[in-house]
C-alpha cells in the first residue's frame, strides 16, 4: 500500500507517484507535507538525494486551484539546470494522471518573447531564475498578486550577498499572505535569520542523518603539483572506468578549457558553465544523461540541484571555496542507495583545507594512490612524491614525457641498441652507424694518400674545380659576345 494516502494526498498524485516506483515518503517528504497543506512557512533542510522537491511540490500541486487560469506559485532556482529538473517532474506527474497541470520555465540568457508568449497561456507553475522573473513581474507578464506561494530552492545559494536583494524584490511583489517556503541541503543561522525577515514565523524542519554525508558514499584525497592535477585525472578515468562523473572547479571561465583539454586526449568530456545558451546546455546535460559522454565538467552554480541516474564518481579539481559546497559536490553521487565515490585531487598546501571539512562534517577523506588502475589507501608524507601508477598489462601508448626520455637516455648511448616501436631512436641508429661507416672510409682514404701528399699538393690547380671554374668562364664570355652582335630582342610587330 502506497504510504502517501497517509498523508492525505490527491489520488491521482497518489496513483502518479505509484506509477514511478514511489510508495513510501522520505523523512524530510514526511515532515514537510503536513505543514505546507496547512499554509504554514517552512524552512527544510534534508541531505541531497533526500527527495526535498517532492518535499513541496506534492502539497503545491493538490493546492492548485484548477478553476482559475492564473499563475499561483512561483519557484525560485539558482540554476536552468534545477529549474528544468523541477519542471519534468511536474509533467511526470501530469503524463501519470489525470490532473490538468501547466507550468512554464523562465530562465535567463533567452528570448524573452518566446517567453512572453508562454505567459499568455498563465501556467499555474512559474519555475526559474529570479532576475529574469522579477523582470517578467515588472513588465506585468505574470501576476504577482495572483501567487499563493513562493519556493525559494536552494535557498543558502539564493540568500547569499549576491541574490538577496532580487529574492527580496520578487517576495515583496507579492502579497503578505503568501505563503514561503524554503528547502536546501545546509541551511545556516545566517540563512535562517534572513529567512525569518521575509516569512511569517517560519516552521523549521530538518531531516538529517547521524552522519551530514551520505553513509553511502567513499570520500578519498590525492595529492600532486598543481600542473598534474589535469593529468591525474586523466589517469583516474582510464584507471577507475567510471560510468558517469563529474569534475568540479572553481571558476566558471575555466571550464571550456578544462573539458577541451580531456577531449583533446580522447576522453569522452565536455561541460556547463553559465554562459552556455539554453540549446548549448540541454544538449550536453542530454549527451551526458545518454552516455554519450561519461564526464561532465562543471562549476558549483552550475551543477547545483542536477539529479542525474547513474553518477559513480565526483572529483574535485579545485577545493570548493565554500566547505558547503562539498556536500552538494559529493551529493552528485550516492543517490537512492546507490554506492558513489568523491575524489579530491588536491596539492600539499590543499591539505588542511580537506582535513578542515573532515573535521567540520565529521566523515573520513582518506588519502589514496592509483596504483595498477586501483585506488590504494595509505598516510601521506609532507614533501614526498606520491607514485602514480597505471596497469602495465593493459594495452597503453607511452606519454610524450615518457618518450622523451626514454629517447633522450637511448641517444646518449652511441652503442645502444635499437628499441621496438621507438621511431626517434631509429634514426639516431642510424645516423650513428653512418658517421661511423664515413669515418673508417675517410681514415682508409687518408692512409692511402699519406704517402703521396707532397705530390697531391702540387697538383691541387687541375682538380676538376678549377676545371669547371674555366669552362664557366669561358661560357659567360660566349654569352656576352652573342648579346653584343645581335643586341636587344626588337619588337617586329607592324603598327
Amino acid at each position: 500500500m502506497n504510504k502517501f494516502l497517509d498523508l492525505n494526498i490527491n489520488d491521482e498524485i497518489v496513483k502518479a507517484l505509484d506509477k514511478q516506483w514511489i510508495k513510501n515518503p522520505t523523512k524530510i517528504q514526511n515532515s514537510a507535507i503536513p505543514k505546507i497543506l496547512e499554509g504554514l512557512d517552512v524552512i527544510g533542510e534534508s541531505e541531497t538525494g533526500s527527495g526535498k522537491t517532492l518535499a513541496y511540490l506534492i502539497p503545491l500541486i493538490q493546492s492548485v486551484d484548477f478553476e482559475k487560469r492564473e499563475n499561483q506559485f512561483i519557484v525560485l532556482t539558482p540554476t536552468h539546470e534545477l529549474a528544468l529538473q523541477v519542471n519534468k517532474v511536474i509533467e511526470t506527474i501530469k503524463e501519470n494522471s489525470a490532473l490538468n497541470l501547466s507550468s512554464a520555465v523562465i530562465i535567463g540568457n533567452v528570448n524573452i518573447k518566446r517567453q512572453v508568449e508562454k505567459l499568455k497561456e498563465k501556467p499555474q507553475f512559474v519555475i526559474g531564475s529570479p532576475g529574469r522573473i522579477l523582470e517578467l513581474i515588472k513588465l506585468k507578464k505574470i501576476s504577482a498578486h495572483t501567487v499563493k506561494t513562493i519556493v525559494i530552492d536552494e535557498c543558502d545559494r539564493l540568500l547569499d550577498e549576491n541574490n538577496y536583494d532580487t529574492i527580496k524584490s520578487v517576495v515583496k511583489t507579492t502579497l503578505k499572505q503568501r505563503q514561503l517556503l524554503m528547502f536546501s541541503a545546509t541551511v545556516t543561522e545566517e540563512v535562517i535569520e534572513k529567512g525569518k525577515e521575509l516569512m511569517r514565523e517560519p516552521i523549521i524542519i530538518k531531516e538529517k542523518t547521524e552522519s551530514t554525508v551520505n553513509e553511502n558514499i567513499q570520500h578519498f584525497y590525492m595529492v600532486c603539483d598543481r600542473r598534474d592535477k589535469v593529468l591525474l585525472l586523466r589517469k583516474l578515468m582510464a584507471g577507475l572506468k567510471p560510468k558517469k562523473a563529474i569534475a568540479f572547479i572553481n571558476k566558471t571561465d575555466e571550464i571550456e578549457i578544462l573539458s577541451s583539454k580531456l577531449k583533446f586526449h580522447g576522453l569522452k568530456a565536455d561541460g556547463i558553465h553559465g554562459s552556455f545558451v539554453k540549446n548549448e546546455r540541454k544538449k550536453v546535460m542530454e549527451d551526458f544523461k545518454s552516455g554519450k559522454i561519461n564526464l561532465l565538467v562543471a562549476s558549483d552554480i552550475a551543477a547545483r540541484g542536477l539529479d542525474i541516474e547513474g553518477i559513480t564518481h565526483v572529483f574535485n579539481i579545485d577545493i570548493p571555496e565554500d566547505p558547503r559546497d562539498y556536500l552538494h559536490r559529493s551529493g552528485r553521487t550516492g543517490r537512492v542507495n546507490k554506492k558513489g565515490v568523491a575524489i579530491s585531487i588536491v596539492t600539499e598546501r590543499e591539505i588542511h583545507i580537506i582535513k578542515g571539512i573532515e573535521n567540520k562534517f565529521s566523515i573520513n577523506i582518506n588519502y589514496v594512490e592509483l596504483y595498477y588502475g586501483k585506488l590504494m589507501q595509505g598516510e601521506y608524507t609532507p614533501n614526498s612524491n606520491p607514485v602514480v601508477k597505471i596497469n602495465k598489462n593493459k594495452d597503453k601508448e607511452p606519454t610524450f614525457k615518457e618518450n622523451y626520455k626514454s629517447d633522450k637516455k637511448n641517444y646518449r648511448k652511441p652503442g645502444a641498441k635499437e628499441i621496438e616501436g621507438t621511431t626517434e631512436h631509429k634514426y639516431v641508429k642510424n645516423k650513428t652507424d653512418k658517421n661511423k661507416d664515413s669515418n673508417n672510409n675517410d681514415s682508409k682514404i687518408y692512409e692511402g694518400r699519406k704517402v703521396n701528399f707532397n705530390s697531391s699538393s702540387s697538383s691541387k690547380s687541375s682538380t676538376p674545380k678549377s676545371t669547371s671554374n674555366a669552362f664557366n668562364k669561358e661560357e659567360r664570355k660566349s654569352h656576352s659576345d652573342f648579346k653584343k652582335v645581335n643586341g636587344p630582342k626588337k619588337n617586329t610587330h607592324k603598327k
